[in-house]
């Protein structure tokens, strides 16, 4: 299975990045940078989540009745009038239960890294963390996720199962930010760096939309 990342490097990838970049007034590029950064860590803290039976539970039940992917079929639409509130509110909601009291921490690192305030970083992961929702209810319905362990194959597949210790590392360090910026310099070297292996977090979402 691709990983999460390969979807930046996708034409639904761009469509997003461009249309999360349009939505908040953000640089297309500094956009590109921030979800470059977030989706695995956001996607690890599910995986975190999900490792006990009600979080894999209540994932699985935001995945089945409101989060399917049909987000995806009209992101034109979703974009095209500047994104709805209900969105950004049901963004702000999946932040808050997959970060917990992290959150800020971890957005202040981002920001940190990408150049832009953690206000933006927030903005921009509202946006798109409703999106990431899409994509996980897109695969788990191609998948029949169905069990605990369906739903952490799915997350740790999409992580790239071939992960580095590093890679893991990195993730577990940045979603223990304590917003004091130690974690920058791992952040930079591990997902802004060279070291993109195919299978890896380097290797992302693409595989899912047929690339």
């Amino acid at each position: 299975m691709a990983g999460i990342l390969d979807l930046l490097n996708s034409d639904l990838g761009k469509n997003i990045i461009s249309g999360v970049s349009g939505s908040t007034g953000t640089d297309q590029n500094k956009t590109s940078s921030v979800l470059t950064m977030a989706l695995p860590v956001l996607m690890k803290a599910m995986e975190r989540n999900a490792s006990t039976p009600e979080g894999a539970a209540g994932l699985m039940g935001a995945l089945n009745s409101k989060h399917d992917g049909s987000i995806l079929d009209n992101l034109g639409g979703l974009f095209g009038g500047g994104v709805d509130d209900n969105v950004k509110n049901d963004g702000s909601k999946i932040l808050s239960h997959v970060l917990g009291n992290k959150q800020q921490g971890v957005e202040q690192v981002i920001g940190q890294k990408a150049g832009v305030d953690a206000g933006s970083v927030s903005n921009i992961l509202k946006v798109a963390a409703p999106i990431l929702m899409g994509v996980l209810g897109k695969q788990a319905n191609q998948n029949n996720v169905s069990s605990q362990s369906d739903i952490s194959g799915l997350l740790g597949g999409l992580l790239g199962g071939n992960d580095t210790a590093n890679e893991q590392s990195f993730l577990e360090k940045i979603l223990d930010a304590d917003g004091d910026g130690s974690v920058i310099d791992d952040v930079a070297g591990m997902v802004l760096g060279g070291n993109k292996s195919k299978e890896g977090l380097g290797g992302l979402l693409g595989g899912l939309f047929g690339k």
